[in-house]
């Protein structure tokens, strides 16, 4: 019997820091979770992965490129032959930065998300810059050896025109992953239609 797949992952909030103000994320539901967690130190960080050979940066809380230690994590995930995913959304740090990401662990998968067009999204994300998204995208896909991703959560300002989205996506060379969501709690006018 075994116990344990050769799989074995798990998913870090590796920080509490994010720019971006979304109404559903728990940063705005409970504000007071914001000043919970911090920055995991490069020990602890060493000490967690050595049980995982799959590392999921999923930020609850955060955005994990805004761990102020992040291109290391991913050197040492590349050294270790850590298969990485991570998950952005802010687009609060250089474009240069980005490249250097992508560069630093290139076999990494990239989740980008920008929910429509670049001038839509904020209606959601707030404070992201969605024509800055579109330009890390293009990086990404020029940067990254696999394909990444473009996350777009369906809404009302944008679930008629996915189709038009789909083909900005493989004109920029990743794939575009439309998710739906059942928080609507604190935007109900963002519900998209059934």
């Amino acid at each position: 019997m075994t116990l344990f797949s050769e799989n074995r992952r798990v998913n870090m909030d590796i920080t509490n820091r994010c720019p971006l103000l979304c109404p559903e994320c728990q940063r705005q539901v409970a504000p007071w979770t914001k000043k919970l967690g911090g920055d995991i130190s490069i020990e602890n960080f060493k000490k967690v992965i050595s049980h995982f050979n799959s590392v999921n940066f999923c930020g609850q809380r955060s955005d994990p490129i805004h761990h102020p230690k992040f291109l290391e994590i991913l050197k040492i995930c590349r050294d270790q032959n850590i298969n990485v995913s991570v998950h952005n959304a802010s687009t609060h740090k250089p474009l240069k930065w980005y490249v250097e990401a992508f560069e630093t662990h290139p076999e990494a998968n990239w989740w980008l998300a920008l929910d429509g067009k670049p001038e839509d999204s904020p209606k959601y994300r707030v404070n992201q810059d969605g024509f800055k998204m579109i330009e890390i995208m293009k990086l990404a896909s020029k940067h990254l050896k696999r394909r990444p991703l473009w996350q777009c959560i369906k809404f009302s300002f944008n679930q008629h025109y996915l189709d038009d989205l789909n083909k900005m996506a493989n004109d920029i060379g990743i794939s575009l992953l439309v998710l739906e969501s059942y928080r609507w709690d604190a935007v109900p006018w963002l519900k998209p239609e059934k």
